[in-house]
């Protein structure tokens, strides 16, 4: 398969579900994989290209929007936990890094691979993986089988969240900012709902209510892309070896996201685990404890927007005036306001700060779009390591001090992220300026 071009600019007026083929559509490859191997064509109408597409893309989004709920579950869950097995806070605190190691392992090692990976098999594991994963969580008869069966599902998440991106990524290499603004979108919406699940299947039965019902939505979704046909991409995935591996970890997009993707998700993380302890200290229980939910709720309609404008406006364009917003916007919110007025703040950062995982990864990945499993890979490793080492500095501050300090100190890595964007757009403007002399 013929790889497609590295773009500068790319196609503001292409729809991602469009069934309308372009003149490359007329001439793309179909493989069982994200394709690198030169496989032959499909000879079928473009119709049934446009149908492949809309049922991966699909069962795609749904499994973004199973992991949302499925993460965003766990804090309500950790209760429910500690009283049906009566476990210590220290071991509960295990869930987390269980799910995460797993996780950040197998991404790494999808997301390089994916070039020499056939997607469908591997996704369709992945679900399976999945599915299993979630039921043993749910008949899990004590902590250390619940743990093991996160870690277990923290792996099949690797998976398929690694070739994920990348096969949405040559789907749509005209309008991939638009396209993975809609897949983190789906995410937010999932893990809006999971609190809420949990609190369903309480009220009920138990919380083992809501991983049956995981496990569940994972076997059918499992079923559903064993059935499809393979992939109808239009462009491809190259392997990519050491010394490509060594090239692209010096391309400047690459490091500026990594970096801006570091400081901008350990922010994010810090407001998911220290948020509602800030609010419990400033507002009535009720209102404390659906701040989170309001944070999240702001990705989905922001996500949504920045979808369809940022093909058109220019991902770091989009970026800069978002950061510069928050600075401004964080120190209001832990700094002066009070009572309601939190709430709808923490609604305003949540419609900022949503947007900066999708626009950052688009970015890189417009810049090396025939390697884009290994650019979702590295965004996974630099974004977990942000939302895995920002909380764990505040709980030291909160443990010194108290949670209104350590919610103004995320002004730091939020302002350095901010320092970051502004030299990648600099930058970005001198290559602009060199590859275009006479503009």
């Amino acid at each position: 398969m013929t790889r497609s071009d590295d773009r500068a600019d790319t196609s503001s007026s292409d729809e991602p579900s469009s069934d309308e083929p372009s003149s490359a559509d007329a001439s793309s490859e179909s493989s069982s994989a994200v394709p690198s191997d030169g496989s032959p064509a499909d000879d079928g109408p473009a119709s049934d290209v446009g149908s492949n597409r809309r049922l991966w893309t699909l069962a795609i989004f749904a499994a973004m929007v199973l992991a949302g709920i499925a993460m965003m579950a766990r804090g309500p869950v950790i209760v429910e936990l500690g009283e049906t097995f009566d476990a210590p806070e220290w071991q509960l605190g295990l869930i987390a890094p269980a799910g995460t190691a797993g996780y950040l392992v197998v991404i790494a090692f999808v997301g390089f691979g994916a070039g020499h990976l056939d997607a469908q098999r591997f996704v369709t594991l992945g679900l399976v993986g999945s599915a299993l994963a979630l039921l043993a969580m749910a008949i899990a008869p004590m902590l250390a089988v619940f743990l093991l069966a996160v870690l277990v599902r923290g792996t099949m998440n690797g998976v398929v969240r690694g070739l994920n991106r990348p096969l949405l990524s040559h789907f749509y290499p005209d309008s991939r900012g638009r396209v993975y603004g809609y897949y983190d979108m789906a995410w937010a919406a999932g893990a809006v709902v999971g609190p809420l699940l949990v609190i369903v299947a309480v009220a009920l039965l138990d919380w083992r209510l809501t991983y049956y019902a995981l496990a569940a939505g994972m076997g059918a979704l499992a079923l559903l892309v064993w059935r499809l046909d393979a992939p109808a991409v239009e462009s491809s995935e190259e392997p990519i070896d050491r010394a490509e591996v060594a090239q692209l970890l010096r391309r400047p997009e690459v490091v500026g996201m990594a970096a801006a993707m570091f400081f901008g998700t350990g922010v994010e993380g810090g407001l998911f685990i220290w948020l509602p302890t800030y609010a419990s200290g400033e507002l009535p229980s009720h209102l404390a404890s659906i701040t989170l939910s309001v944070m999240i709720a702001g990705y989905v309609p922001a996500r949504f927007v920045y979808g369809r404008v940022a093909d058109r406006i220019g991902y770091l364009r989009l970026l800069l005036p978002i950061l510069v917003g928050l600075v401004p916007l964080f120190y209001v919110t832990f700094a002066y306001a009070e009572g309601l007025w939190i709430l709808a703040c923490v609604a305003a950062i949540g419609a900022g700060i949503g947007g900066i995982f999708p626009l950052l990864i688009s970015y890189a990945t417009e810049a090396v779009p025939h390697h884009s499993g290994p650019v979702t890979a590295i965004a996974a490793v630099s974004s977990s390591l942000g939302v895995g080492s920002v909380p764990a500095l505040m709980g030291v501050v909160i443990s010194g001090s108290d949670a209104t300090l350590a919610m103004q100190l995320l002004l730091v890595p939020l302002g350095l992220a901010l320092v970051v964007l502004v030299a990648a757009r600099v930058a970005e403007r001198r290559r602009e300026a060199i590859a275009s002399p006479d503009a």
